[in-house]
């Protein structure tokens, strides 16, 4: 019987394993970085690509070099369909749609050859252990792909839809980065307005020391606390605040700024430009191979 820690260690083995295969691969094959996510985002994983993957590999398919490549493995997944190994197939119908509403345009022309592989998957029927019914997930996404390659209408539909949406994406993330550094931007200004004010109270206090020593006398919990409230903290108050800040996530700043890198990781995405730019960025690049030829 397998213990779950050896199988915990197996995993972690191989995921090592991998990761210095690939590392070797990068170093002395003329492989890519762009090839390598392609593979991996469609070898067979029981999970799907996540979005991360598809917008990196969206992204490099506007460089002619990785295009060629990502195009490639994902017309060997295809031809490969079988019933065995639906998930590699499953998982490029999931690249080939994002490529289709975020990539060049000449994806749509690219995978008109695979149309009939990809009518074959409408028919498929899986329902594994738990019966949940996969074939009905490979055979939405066939039919959604199918339409784009057939309908040029709708395609354009939908690379409208996804550019406006990549668009009101990247405005929140400008709206929440810049309600951030307003919120602190206040915060800094209420400090600065109480220590002026408690500053104030203090020469007050000093100047009409003789008049009113009898009165603090009488109240000096009442008059210190009131001189507390209005003081600004000081380097140990300060200290403490820091290490309260530390350990509570909720307080920093980095966990705020790392969720906006989502946002600001899209801005230079080729597809955010016009349809013309982003055409003429991958047919330049093709045409200066030719001419190198």
């Amino acid at each position: 019987m397998v213990t779950p820690i050896f199988h915990e260690f197996k995993k972690q083995a191989s995921f090592f394993l991998k990761e210095k295969i690939k590392t070797a691969r990068l170093a002395l094959t003329d492989v890519t970085p762009a090839q390598l996510m392609t593979e991996e985002a469609t070898n067979g994983n029981p999970w799907a690509p996540d979005s991360p993957t598809l917008r990196s590999i969206s992204k490099a398919a506007f460089e002619v070099d990785d295009y060629w490549r990502i195009v490639e493995i994902l017309h060997r997944r295809l031809v490969r369909f079988e019933k065995k190994n639906w998930r590699a197939s499953y998982n490029s119908l999931i690249v080939i749609d994002h490529l289709l509403t975020h990539g060049p345009e000449s994806v749509a022309q690219e995978f008109q050859d695979d149309k009939d592989v990809i009518s074959q998957m409408i028919g498929f029927q899986y329902d594994d252990e738990s019966g949940f019914n996969w074939g009905l997930n490979v055979r939405k996404k066939a039919e959604r792909i199918l339409k784009l390659l057939e309908e040029g209408h709708v395609l354009k539909e939908e690379r409208d839809r996804a550019r406006k949406l990549s668009r009101g994406i990247q405005g929140f993330g400008s709206f929440c980065q810049r309600s951030s550094e307003q919120s602190s931007s206040s915060s800094a200004s209420f400090f600065r307005s109480n220590s002026d004010f408690s500053s104030h109270e203090d020469q007050n206090s000093n100047s009409n020391g003789g008049q009113n020593d009898a009165a603090q006398n009488q109240m000096p919990q009442k008059s210190e606390t009131s001189i507390n409230e209005n003081m600004a903290p000081n380097r140990d108050e300060l200290h403490l605040w820091n290490l309260k800040r530390e350990s509570n996530p909720l307080l920093d700043r980095g966990n705020e700024d790392s969720r906006l890198g989502i946002f600001k990781g899209e801005d230079d995405h080729p597809f955010h430009a016009t349809e013309k730019h982003a055409s003429i960025s991958l047919l330049s690049g093709r045409d200066g191979i030719l001419q190198g030829c």
